[in-house]
């Protein structure tokens, strides 16, 4: 249950950078801290106590009632949600970096002047 305690906390570390950080270097880095901490929990829900790797065999087939199997759902909703998120962060940064050459400054603050 600590797990889960602590994955909140992670979470509302980078909820924390998203709300109340006025530079978009420290808003990345709070988004990534969150997106991390959504993934933690995933896979936190999937696992299982001394649980076995999903991979069947012959043996473990015939065994199949006397086996606590590992779901392994979340882990492969995970592996494609780090892509997608790495693919949003990059994405992110290169949207800084061009704010950063027009208006010089990373501070949300001084992007006041954008107008439609």
């Amino acid at each position: 249950m600590i797990e889960y305690f602590l994955c909140f906390i992670l979470f509302s570390v980078g909820f924390y950078c998203i709300l109340i950080k006025r530079n978009l270097v420290k808003i990345i880095i709070g988004l990534s801290i969150m997106e991390y901490a959504a993934n933690l929990f995933f896979i936190l829900v999937g696992y299982k106590h001394n649980g076995q790797f999903p991979i069947l065999s012959k043996e473990s087939l015939s065994q199949m009632s006397e086996l606590n199997i590992v779901d392994p759902i979340p882990q492969a909703l995970i592996l494609t949600s780090i892509v997608i998120g790495l693919a949003i962060t990059c994405m992110i940064v290169a949207l800084a970096l061009r704010i950063y050459e027009k208006y010089k400054t990373y501070d949300i603050r001084e992007l006041r002047r954008l107008k439609g």
